[in-house]
């Protein structure tokens, strides 16, 4: 039996080489996930189509034995498909909760971009809060609950911005990105026998992936780090390339994902680099770049590149 302190890495190897026999060439994505699920946080996949979100997604959930739903974004897709609704019981008169698509442990928001902003905005409290409000009535999700949203890149037919606030809310933004064509060829030889999905099986229960992601939240983190995470964010809110900077949820979300991947490391408690590395994945995103910046061609992960080279790292003692 895993002992508390190498609980979370014993089981993280485990995890991980189950999915990459479905994932193929993106170990350092599937470690961001993994992650971001310990962090107990959202995240968002910023790909073109057909390069294995949504495979990935599925991998996780059967690895994790996490129940799991999936909703295909489009505009007709209504904020009661994701939430439930209340229907008219005919013999008690009564209304009864019918639940939706997001009463689960891993919700896939696939192609939340579609959506129109009523429906995008369906999510915002399940994923802050754990619950959906339905006629004025709280329903709380399982536990744990993570949303893993996929969007196709701005400007590509029927897609439209998630709003701010859905943005803040997602713990890191990654992307696939093509396979090498070696990958790619592993790929394909993977599949001469079936799917490789089917092969997947429970590597643990729920119950110790709570277990895991309370050890992630007790990882020790000093004073020093503490302030040195928000002197990077408020570098965001006085950096001239940004109009708009990282929120207090950027705080705690930088945070939780440097104590996950101190645990990944072996280590239960957090350095330096580790909020070095997690730092751009998990704002990058919340940001709002200057007119000026933008028609530089600025990135907002070369913005937060310089910050990190300004704002000096606290020493362990």
């Amino acid at each position: 039996m895993q002992t508390k302190n190498n609980m979370v890495t014993g089981y993280a190897q485990q995890i991980l080489g189950q999915v990459r026999t479905v994932v193929v060439g993106k170990d350092p994505v599937l470690l961001w996930v993994l992650a971001a699920i310990l962090a107990r946080g959202h995240i968002l996949l910023e790909d073109v189509p057909g390069v294995g979100k949504t495979t990935m997604a599925l991998a996780f959930s059967r690895v994790l034995d996490l129940n799991y739903s999936r909703v295909q974004f489009t505009p007709d897709v209504l904020p009661s498909d994701v939430t439930g609704y209340s229907v008219l019981d005919q013999q008690n008169g009564e209304m009864v909760y019918r639940e939706g698509a997001v009463l689960t442990n891993l919700f896939l928001a696939d192609e939340l971009n579609r959506a129109t902003s009523r429906t995008q905005s369906a999510l915002l409290e399940a994923m802050e809060e754990g619950q959906v409000t339905v006629d004025g009535v709280s329903h709380r999700l399982p536990e744990p609950f993570v949303v893993i949203a996929t969007q196709n890149p701005t400007g590509a037919a029927g897609t439209q911005l998630l709003p701010d606030s859905q943005m803040d809310r997602f713990t890191v933004r990654l992307s696939l990105g093509y396979p090498s064509p070696r990958d790619e060829v592993a790929m394909v030889l993977n599949r001469q026998g079936g799917n490789p999905l089917q092969t997947l099986a429970p590597l643990m229960t729920r119950e110790r992936l709570r277990a895991m992601q309370d050890q992630v939240a007790d990882t020790y983190m000093s004073d020093g780090l503490v302030t040195y995470i928000v002197e990077l964010i408020n570098a965001t809110r006085n950096h001239e390339d940004i109009l708009r900077g990282a929120s207090p949820r950027a705080t705690l979300a930088v945070t939780a994902m440097a104590k996950a991947v101190a645990q990944l490391r072996g280590r239960d408690y957090v350095v330096p680099g580790d909020v070095k590395e997690v730092f751009i994945p998990t704002v990058a995103h919340r940001l709002i770049l200057s007119p000026r910046a933008e028609g530089q061609g600025t990135s907002a992960e070369r913005v937060l590149g310089n910050i990190l080279a300004s704002v000096p790292a606290p020493r362990l003692r």
